[in-house]
């Protein structure tokens, strides 16, 4: 075998080939949106923790297919067939997350995170955490803003409806405007599971994209002198009061 013959047969084995097969330039497309994505997350800091996680993601998808002699032969990644059985109810994969964990790739695994509802409590817990509730504590009708954010909920419920979407997979996307990514992903895990992939990324690319979305709506609903007030803490709360806040708050959640 001759160099040029070598050359070709690495070229023709290699994922580059696909892009230039039909439906390549697909993922070409998806990757320069990773890369943009990506761009937007770590330069411009606009929501790092949601672009640079779906952005990477996205990239990994998209370059993970491998060939040989030109024909592609699988998703080193990711196996949608995989899921096409686990969601069949006729086939013996159904619900089957140990022929995923024996025949999947990284994501596939990864993605059991997801269909399980892990992923959305860790999530959960996480920003929990983070959360400092004195604000709300010392002034408690500011809970009153957060409660006229959830209008959007019912706004995409509805447009769904309109939309020929049937009920459950109306409530699927209607609770993207809530603006809450571990919401969207557990409730669509129930209710609609063949739109949890669009949901995901519909739901945390709108929250990553705030950034870009909320300046020009502000000064057009608002004015100066309104933007430039500077929102203070109306009042010193303890540290008793942001310990036993949040456990009462689940006692009450988890027993309603």
């Amino acid at each position: 075998m001759n160099i040029l013959e070598t050359l070709q047969r690495l070229w023709m084995d290699s994922g580059f080939v696909g892009f230039f097969m039909d439906g390549g330039w697909k993922n070409l497309i998806m990757i320069a949106i990773s890369c943009l994505l990506l761009y937007l997350g770590i330069v411009k800091k606009f929501e790092p923790l949601l672009l640079v996680g779906i952005a990477f993601g996205c990239l990994l998808v998209n370059i993970s297919n491998f060939y040989v002699d030109g024909v592609s032969s699988a998703n080193a990644l990711y196996h949608p067939e995989l899921w096409s059985a686990f969601l069949d109810e006729g086939s013996q994969y159904y619900h089957s997350y140990g022929h995923i964990m024996a025949n999947g790739g990284l994501l596939d695994i990864l993605y059991i995170g997801v269909k399980t509802g892990l992923y959305p409590s860790l999530i959960f817990l996480g920003i929990g955490a983070m959360t400092d509730f004195g604000p709300l504590l010392s002034n408690p009708k500011s809970l009153l803003l957060g409660a006229a954010a959830q209008m959007g909920v019912f706004l995409a419920f509805f447009g769904a409806n309109l939309l020929n979407f049937n009920g459950n997979e109306a409530a699927s996307i209607g609770i993207i405007g809530g603006a809450d990514g571990p919401t969207a992903i557990f409730l669509t895990s129930k209710l609609a599971p063949n739109l949890l992939g669009p949901i995901a990324i519909a739901a945390y690319s709108y929250m990553a994209l705030i950034p870009m979305i909320q300046p020009p709506l502000m000064r057009l609903l608002t004015t100066k002198k309104e933007r430039e007030v500077k929102m203070e803490q109306k009042r010193v709360v303890s540290k008793t009061e942001k310990i036993i806040f949040p456990i009462v708050v689940s006692l009450f959640v988890i027993l309603l």
